[in-house]
């Protein structure tokens, strides 16, 4: 059987569902931590087992540069290389490609770029996209695309997103059908309904394993990010997955499965790790601040990872003061468990049937402790 979702609850238009992959079963609404490069930064594929994840992104542009996906695949596929043993999604490429701005340059069958890393000339098509994901052993294909920028006019809009569509329709062609693995369609349309009215509309036609919403979190602000999945949603199949990219922070993941998104991924969590950011169950703290150079509090209270069990804000302060590894290493780690147990609070709440008395309490304790 290939990759589904099965759906478990409702409430409101927040779902619980399962994800059935070759590499096992993942409970939605699930966050998957970001793998660019086969890696989670910072982080030893134990530790983010640790936090509960169930499943990672990898980037298809970046290993496609380095080590390639032809060499992944002679050395056993993503899933051995990383030792990542769950569910692997990889994205397109087509973000990547498509931020490279000067250095590309794109047409009908596809685009033609240079690396960032030492100047060498690619081409990406859909078919080569869907390729080097089968290479590297995707459970999840995600179909190449061009992500439209923010802000676009209606005729930008519409003329990126009929590309895709036809990119769309391509790849599900080259795609290879195996048990367990599946080929996510992306809509784009930018903020215009009636255009993502039209892509939901070419991509259900064409026929997919799952659904992602694309072209958001590029600049739009929040509001206009909620009001585009309000009525986008609603138009995307109930029987399937659909998938949020590159969101968010966790007041964008709980507005997302407020309008009934299953699946998000974003560099947000470790980055912010890098950058001395914590998200608490209390809000958001920016440990480089003098006032916790003698904050004895673990991080989070309610959190059981291994920086709040073991360690105190002053000592994480201290680290990143010190330019430690630690420092940005323990965040990180903190901020992807933090992101598992909201996902996990948030499904026990829509299974439940209380998922907006929950999500009142979720916002009300974010007030307690963080900063602006």
């Amino acid at each position: 059987m290939t990759l589904h979702w099965t759906h478990a609850a409702t409430d409101g238009r927040a779902r619980a569902g399962m994800l059935h992959t070759a590499h096992g079963e993942v409970p939605t609404p699930v966050f998957m931590p970001v793998g660019t490069a086969g890696t989670v930064k910072a982080m030893t594929a134990d530790a983010v087992r640790s936090t509960g994840a169930r499943m990672v992104l990898g980037n298809t542009y970046h290993l496609m540069l380095r080590p390639t996906a032809e060499r992944v695949a002679r050395l056993g596929g993503l899933h051995r290389f990383m030792d990542w043993h769950g569910p692997i999604l990889t994205d397109s490429g087509g973000f990547q490609v498509m931020s490279l701005s000067g250095l590309r340059k794109m047409d009908e069958d596809g685009v033609t770029f240079q690396s960032h890393v030492d100047g060498s000339k690619h081409r990406l098509t859909p078919e080569r996209s869907i390729e080097i994901q089968h290479l590297l052993g995707a459970d999840v294909t995600m179909s190449f695309d061009e992500c439209t920028p923010f802000p676009a006019t209606h005729e930008e809009a519409a003329k990126s997103m009929r590309l895709s569509m036809r990119w769309a329709a391509r790849g599900r062609k080259a795609f290879v059908e195996r048990p367990g693995h599946g080929l996510f369609g992306i809509v784009q349309g930018s903020t215009f309904e009636d255009l993502r009215a039209e892509s939901v509309a070419a991509l259900t036609e064409i026929g997919f394993e799952g659904y992602a919403i694309g072209g958001l979190a590029v600049g739009e602000g929040q509001e206009a990010m909620f009001a585009t999945l309000d009525f986008t949603t609603p138009m995307l199949p109930a029987t399937h997955a659909r998938y949020l990219m590159g969101v968010g922070k966790p007041a964008d993941l709980l507005g997302a499965v407020r309008r009934g998104v299953d699946m998000f991924d974003c560099v947000i969590p470790t980055r912010s790790g890098r950058m001395g950011r914590a998200y608490t169950s209390r809000g958001q703290l920016n440990l480089r601040n003098a006032k916790y150079a003698e904050d004895d509090r673990p991080l989070d209270p309610d959190c059981s990872c291994p920086a709040c069990r073991n360690h105190s804000r002053a000592y994480i302060h201290h680290l990143l003061k010190c330019e430690e590894m630690l420092g940005p290493m323990l965040l990180s780690w903190h901020n992807i468990h933090y992101y598992q147990a909201l996902m996990a609070r948030m499904r026990e709440a829509i299974l439940a049937g209380r998922f907006e008395a929950e999500a009142a309490l979720i916002e009300h304790d974010w007030t307690k402790d963080g900063e602006a």
